[in-house]
């Protein structure tokens, strides 16, 4: 049996205890829970062969509905700059700086956003690229056309690196209450605290959600090295200094010698 195929029996599995939980969980209407979800890892291990890594989650439904799943990664300060031609030289002529703004952002939906929920409330819940809340620093900004410019810039900025997501990816349905979708996260994944938060909906009004903490850490001689050049920035630098002299020397040495 090959792993895929291992790893997908697992997490059918893991659905299926799932729904079994939710049913025995809920005797009566009152106590009914509208929804349950997890995830396959809740551990994102950053070694030095780290080329992405691709996590499934899944859950399941008390009722038909739809579901929408937002990951959001760190929050971070951002400064987009905008660049002009001024004698032949590409130079940085203004910028807006923003707070609060995902490290990561990724929408997975049953059906297409736009059909699921209302603007309102994927305003609301900040589901969508385009819903996302992102404040200026400068609270006078916002609402200005400078804002609309440098905003669409930050997002196209995020695009770019794959570290916000260009498409909504799907949430598939086993049946009409286990579902199931794929979080992928590229080799440049920023590391923290992620939250993956899954909303039930039916008629565009949510009903039922759950928040689901995830870590994306650095482990090995990697995390060793961003420690300590973090915690010891000085002797960080002055090491590294040391060794590109030392290694500039030895180069020169060599080529003295042949």
């Amino acid at each position: 049996m090959s792993a895929w195929a291992a790893a997908s029996i697992r997490h059918v599995g893991r659905l299926l205890v799932l729904a079994a939980w939710l049913v025995a969980a809920t005797p009566g209407p009152a106590a009914a829970q509208p929804l349950v979800a997890d995830l396959s890892d809740h551990l994102i291990a950053i070694a030095t062969d780290f080329t992405g890594r691709e996590v499934v989650l899944f859950g399941a439904l008390d009722a038909p509905g739809d579901v929408v799943v937002v990951v959001r990664g760190p929050e971070q300060e951002m400064v987009v700059r905008q660049k002009q031609r001024r004698l032949g030289i590409w130079l940085n002529v203004e910028s807006m700086s923003f707070v609060g703004v995902p490290s990561f952002y990724g929408v997975a939906s049953s059906r297409s956003i736009a059909d699921v929920a209302p603007r309102a409330v994927r305003e609301r819940y900040g589901i969508g690229v385009h819903s996302l809340r992102l404040d200026p620093s400068d609270p006078d900004d916002r609402g200005t056309i400078d804002y609309a410019i440098f905003r669409r810039a930050l997002i196209e900025q995020k695009q770019s690196t794959d570290l916000f997501g260009r498409t909504v990816r799907p949430v598939v349905f086993l049946g009409d209450r286990l579902f199931r979708t794929n979080i992928v996260f590229p080799a440049n994944v920023p590391t923290g605290q992620y939250t993956v938060s899954v909303y039930l909906l039916r008629d565009g009004a949510v009903v039922g959600a759950q928040t689901t903490p995830l870590a994306v850490n650095k482990v090995g001689i990697g995390a060793a090295v961003f420690t300590f050049a973090h915690r010891q920035s000085a002797i960080y630098g002055a090491i590294a200094i040391l060794i590109a002299v030392a290694a500039g020397w030895l180069a020169g040495f060599v080529f003295r010698r042949s």
